[in-house]
């Protein structure tokens, strides 16, 4: 494998964790980067421009970074170039971040309402206009961009951002191989992962979407000749799958077999570093509920049981009722598949006229940024 370089980190094996919103706060990374033994980048969870040129003070708590997390990576959101721009200086002036990461895939209808996320690309003006102030306010930081294939199989964008983003200086770009109207459903398009490399080979391209195992990683670069692979829902419930993706790629061992006692040590800690961050242990294992699923996936627990761990407050509940549990299950065939969200959309949400003019941009604005972080 090719080592994987961003602006001056190099990414060895050439793993990303995907910005997720809700998921990927400071906690979650130190699971995963624990798992890798430090390898990989591991980026936070979506940023709004204007939320951190305001200091909002839940964003300023999600830009937290622990001071063993190098490099620290920050995705934003922004649909307006002069408040990106503000914002990505803002980051580069206060050492808040060593790479930066813009959010042109995110398909959830308030994101694409304001003509943000994987509605943006569609206005190639637009586009442009972003990236170039975000490049030109970095300053020594990298700038890479994440994006769809377009709004729907009628309006592909991803080949013509790649090319604008090529000319405007993006270190890199990851491709999630859907459409905004496919969301999370049927199957990722690793052939226009492939298409977009042969578009720019001169940029590192990495590729997005039904990874689920470090097996899969491996055969879509093998398969696509891109330079890296982003993870997203694969790891929900999963965090050492970046142990077992640094193992596929070193060629030291193979996927790991938790048994579901070792499960239950990994769920304590992570609803234990949420409440250390959060500054309240309820908070914390309130926050932890919705990864009960994603973790118990394929274990004999007993529908009961489930709805009681996704109900717990205090980590002394939590860890009494996994106790009760056969902690020596192994762990279940058919548990490394799909996980997360599945569903598709009858269509995107978009500003009225979006579609109309490819390349004018006119009435998108200030106003139609998002004011909160994190999804």
């Amino acid at each position: 494998m090719t080592l994987l370089q961003i602006g001056p980190h190099t990414v060895q094996p050439p793993v990303v964790l995907a910005p997720m919103a809700g998921i990927t706060n400071a906690p979650f990374r130190t699971l995963c980067r624990e798992f890798s033994g430090g390898k990989g980048l591991f980026v936070s969870e979506m940023i709004t421009t204007r939320a951190l040129v305001e200091r909002n003070e839940k964003t300023m708590q999600l830009i937290h970074f622990d001071a063993t997390e190098k490099p620290r990576s920050i995705q934003l959101y922004g649909v307006d170039p002069d408040t990106v721009g503000k914002a990505v200086r803002m980051i580069a002036d206060e050492d808040l971040a060593d790479h930066i990461d813009l959010n042109f895939g995110c398909p959830v209808p308030k994101v694409t309402r304001k003509g943000g996320g994987s509605a943006l690309p569609y206005k190639r003006n637009l586009l442009r206009a972003i990236l170039r102030e975000a490049v030109a306010n970095a300053g020594a930081l990298p700038v890479t961009m994440k994006m769809r294939k377009g709004i729907d199989d009628g309006h592909l964008t991803y080949l013509d951002a790649g090319r604008i983003a090529a000319e405007e200086g993006v270190s890199a770009i990851a491709l999630h191989g859907r459409t905004a109207a496919q969301h999370y459903s049927g199957t990722a398009d690793w052939d226009a992962i492939a298409r977009l490399k042969e578009h720019v080979p001169e940029l590192p391209v990495l590729g997005n979407g039904d990874i689920w195992s470090a097996d899969d990683a491996v055969r879509m670069m093998r398969e696509t000749g891109c330079d890296g692979v982003v993870v997203g829902r694969g790891c929900l419930g999963r965090p050492w799958l970046f142990g077992d993706l640094v193992a596929a790629f070193e060629g030291t061992g193979t996927a790991a077999q938790l048994t579901f006692k070792e499960v239950a040590a990994v769920m304590l800690r992570h609803a234990t570093l949420l409440g250390e961050w959060l500054g309240d242990e309820a908070r914390g294992v309130i926050d932890f509920r919705k990864h009960v699923a994603w973790y118990t996936k394929g274990f004999s627990i007993g529908s009961e049981m489930r709805r009681n761990l996704a109900i717990t407050s205090s980590l002394d509940q939590l860890d009494a009722l996994l106790s009760e549990l056969d902690l020596d299950q192994p762990w279940p065939v058919g548990a490394d598949g799909p996980r997360g969200r599945t569903s598709g959309r009858d269509r995107v949400v978009l500003p009225d006229g979006w579609l109309d003019d490819p390349y004018d941009c006119a009435g998108v604005g200030a106003d139609a940024e998002l004011d909160t972080s994190g999804g």
